[in-house]
């Protein structure tokens, strides 16, 4: 057992840091103590090649429905760093597949998030993000998890496709050290993921509920705008051993996220917003916070809940300014605790993580017969980036290109519209209509390199027939070295919860 002559130093510190000596007083220098010979053992599990003197297939393919699992080892261990990417051809296959990680061969598991959201960002968004427990690189495809996970007897991680379509890649690291003993004081690694999809009425959210001893260490939230408006009014409360009155009370929700007079997209080792799309109706968020200089250290129970109030705008005009929203809300709650902990309930199967279904209204190469264009060059050209790996790629000399594209559409819709395009060193600035009606300007510039995004353009009610969007240009950014434009798809993002009539979901929110 580690001797306990300095409390104030976290243990997992000391474990992470495997010293064969008694610590010494901290010093500020997050390096300390790298140069004390270790007694742990180095281990790892990947997805290496078993063939691994000349083979290079290092990739484990996961069908739909199936279960990988990463590692089964013995301990006493401390997991210290997983990696993942992940080649999957679903567009949000990080909401779709799931993480499950066990203790000492527990029946239930103390970690069960969708990957996404267990690496930071919700929604199946792909992005990146630099905080201290957790990194997201390359645009957001490299996953880094640095949260100690100590076990006794055993840890097994699984990988769950619930994607209707194959994982064709995903390769890991599992890095571990072998201990010969753990301190009787250590704690285990927990993550659990909530939704509430749309968040009920008269109730807070609720973000953890946990049973044992412990303290918690971070919150992962994500919202989906079901209207427009500031949704981040509602406080934070954190029940302790039963409290009655929650001994800590927050002021409002990007306060809880250490932020102030709103959200803006950002990142830091302790707190951000990793992805902000504002508020608008279809607009995403992801913030967290974690609890690593404060964590809320609970002896029998804590329960964690935030409200899910802010204002809204409603069609006819009116406003409030302090209202209960049913934006859809889901989360991670992180903690260490004691076993056993108590099961939380059964995630919801994937398709219902999703807040809408996509339908793509017409892929750009696809519509190169029967798109009218300016006499400019139009071709299909291939980017890995698109959907089907290849892109419409328009290319006028000046501001006097246009393309227009047909699609038709079976019945009427109400949706998100999404243009995906890719923004580089010479593309051009673009006005945007369907239907002749405007919908929004689109500067395509980016350098140095080449980008593809989604460019929200509102919510829009489309009847069943034929429609026409229209891409003009209007110049280009300074910066820019041409005019040209390439074009993935337009996309519909149909919600797949049904908001009630606005005269309705005023009576439910004044009558909850």
């Amino acid at each position: 057992m580690i001797p306990r002559l300095f409390p104030s130093i976290p243990i997992f510190g000391l474990l992470f840091a495997g010293c064969s000596r008694p610590p010494e007083p901290p010093t500020g220098n997050p390096l300390a103590g790298l140069e004390y010979l270790k007694t742990f053992e180095t281990r790892r599990d990947s997805s290496s090649d078993s063939n691994w003197r000349s083979g290079n297939s290092d990739r484990k393919p996961i069908e739909p429905g199936k279960t990988l699992t990463l590692c089964d080892v013995g301990g006493p261990g401390i997991i210290t760093h997983i990696w993942f990417t992940i080649a999957h051809p679903s567009p949000f296959y990080s909401r779709l597949m799931t993480l499950r990680i066990y203790w000492d061969g527990e029946e239930h598991p103390s970690v069960e998030c969708p990957i996404g959201d267990f690496f930071g960002i919700g929604h199946g968004v792909d992005q990146p993000f630099i905080s201290l427990p957790i990194r997201v690189s390359s645009e957001g495809r490299a996953r880094n998890c640095y949260w100690p996970m100590p076990f006794r007897k055993r840890a097994r991680i699984t990988v769950t496709n619930e994607a209707d379509k194959p994982c064709q890649s995903l390769y890991y690291y599992v890095d571990w050290q072998k201990h010969a003993a753990l301190p009787a004081e250590t704690a285990y690694f927990h993550a659990a993921y909530r939704q509430e999809h749309p968040a009920v009425m008269g109730k807070n959210y609720l973000i953890a509920d946990i049973v044992g001893r412990g303290h918690y260490v971070g919150t992962i939230q994500s919202v989906y705008h079901t209207s427009a408006g500031w949704y981040g009014e509602g406080d934070d409360f954190f029940f302790i051993d039963g409290e009655k009155e929650p001994s800590l009370r927050g002021t409002g929700t990007e306060d809880y996220f250490c932020d102030a007079w709103g959200f803006r997209q950002q990142d830091g080792p302790f707190y951000g917003t990793p992805l902000w799309e504002g508020g608008k109706p279809g607009a995403r968020g992801t913030a967290y916070r974690f609890h690593i200089p404060d964590p809320v250290v609970f002896r029998k129970s804590l329960r964690a809940e935030i409200e899910h109030k802010g204002s809204q705008e409603f069609p006819d005009g009116a406003r409030s300014g302090f209202i209960e929203r049913d934006d859809l809300m889901s989360s991670v709650g992180i903690w260490y605790q004691t076993e056993p902990h108590k099961p939380w309930p059964a995630l919801p199967p994937a398709p219902q993580r999703l807040p809408f279904t996509e339908r793509t209204l017409l892929a750009g190469y696809k519509a190169l017969p029967e798109t009218r264009h300016s006499e400019h060059p139009l071709t299909e050209q291939s980017i890995r980036a698109a959907t089907d790996g290849k892109q419409l790629w328009f290319k006028p000399a000046d501001e006097k290109g246009w393309i227009e594209i047909p699609f038709k559409i079976e019945k009427d819709i109400t949706a998100d519209l999404i243009l995906r395009v890719v923004h580089s060193w010479d593309y051009g600035t673009y006005r945007v209509s369907i239907d002749g009606k405007a919908t929004g300007v689109l500067d395509l510039f980016n350098a140095p390199s080449v980008k593809h995004t989604e460019d929200s353009l509102g919510r829009h009610t489309l009847a069943a027939g034929d429609h026409v969007l229209r891409l003009e240009c209007a110049g280009k950014n300074p910066e820019s070295k041409g005019y040209f434009l390439g074009l993935d798809a337009l996309v519909a993002r149909i919600p797949t919860y049904a908001r009630p009539k606005e005269k309705d979901l005023r009576e439910i929110q004044a009558n909850p």
